[in-house]
């Protein structure tokens, strides 16, 4: 028995050391903290099951098996993701109380770059997420997509040509949250041209609701239509709101009760001003968050 519970206990520890990271690369995969957390459930149960004495090194193996699982995940929820009602957004994810996830080279955790590793395939993205968000050397890679390190190379080559295309040129992280307070600012008032004035030219607001009444089911484009959107909305959105200041995906953002429930609010930004205003609203997709903050007053 001591030794049945000595093993046991080696299994759990082995996997307890590497959670953190296996999350890290299910969440950055998928964009969805549910997702990730079923996907280590399931590596939990197969790490327990498995043959130990054949496994040589135990994070690579639970690496391998939590990519793979992501994949799998990947291409069922793509269908899923069409029939989606409104824009989809990752979830967020709170990064003040779990250091841990957004140690790794943080862009690749940013929501709206999560948002753009959609656009990759699900091989692509796997590579990616390996390489760029925790420097896996190109073999080991190459061992858990089940492709030739050239393979690879050539994967992450064409992600990155991908993103790069897509990304607008990044500002820190003192400066997004002086820009979000500005926005919050413009927004509570209702003051149109200073909104207009934050934002960039092709500015695009998406409220991510899943079919909930109330949140916009389209993206709204353009800056004078974002403005007039938010601007519109104000008297009726803000007042009695009491904004709570977190930190979600390693930026700031905003939670903003209200009577139906709670909103995320961020935004992305480039030194040519906001070109993204991101609404969370789904509260499927806020459940973590509020379990890991432990906030009463969003129930």
């Amino acid at each position: 028995m001591r030794t049945e519970s000595r093993s046991l206990e080696q299994v759990a520890s082995a996997f307890v050391e590497m959670r953190p990271r296996l999350f890290g690369i299910a969440y950055r995969m998928l964009g969805s903290v549910t997702e990730a957390e079923d996907i280590l459930q399931e590596v939990w149960l197969r790490w327990q099951k498995t043959d130990r004495e054949t496994i040589e090194n135990p994070p690579a193996f639970l690496a391998l098996i939590t990519t793979r699982l992501a994949i799998n995940v990947i291409q069922s929820a793509r269908s899923r993701r069409e029939s989606y009602i409104g824009p989809w957004l990752p979830e967020p994810v709170d990064t003040s109380l779990d250091p841990t996830l957004g140690a790794e080279r943080g862009e690749a955790l940013e929501l709206a770059f999560l948002l753009l590793l959609e656009r990759l395939t699900p091989t692509e993205r796997a590579a990616y997420v390996l390489r760029e968000a925790f420097v896996y050397p190109y073999p080991q890679i190459a061992e858990i997509l089940q492709l030739s390190p050239v393979n690879v190379r050539q994967l992450v080559s064409r992600a990155r040509k991908h993103l790069t295309a897509a990304r607008r040129e990044s500002i820190d992280k003192s400066e997004h949250r002086r820009l979000l307070q500005v926005f919050l600012t413009a927004a509570e008032t209702g003051n149109i041209a200073a909104l207009e004035d934050l934002f960039a030219a092709d500015v695009v607001s998406s409220s991510d609701g899943g079919g909930m009444r109330g949140s916009a089911r389209f993206p709204i484009l353009g800056g004078d239509r974002v403005a007039r959107f938010i601007g519109t909305y104000a008297p009726r959105y803000w007042p009695g709101t009491d904004i709570r200041w977190v930190e979600a995906n390693g930026r700031a953002g905003v939670l903003v009760p209200r009577s139906r429930g709670v909103t995320f609010l961020t935004i992305d930004a480039s030194p040519e001003g906001i070109h993204h205003v991101l609404w969370v609203v789904n509260p499927a997709k806020l459940n973590a968050f509020e379990r890991s903050r432990g906030e009463p007053w969003l129930r």
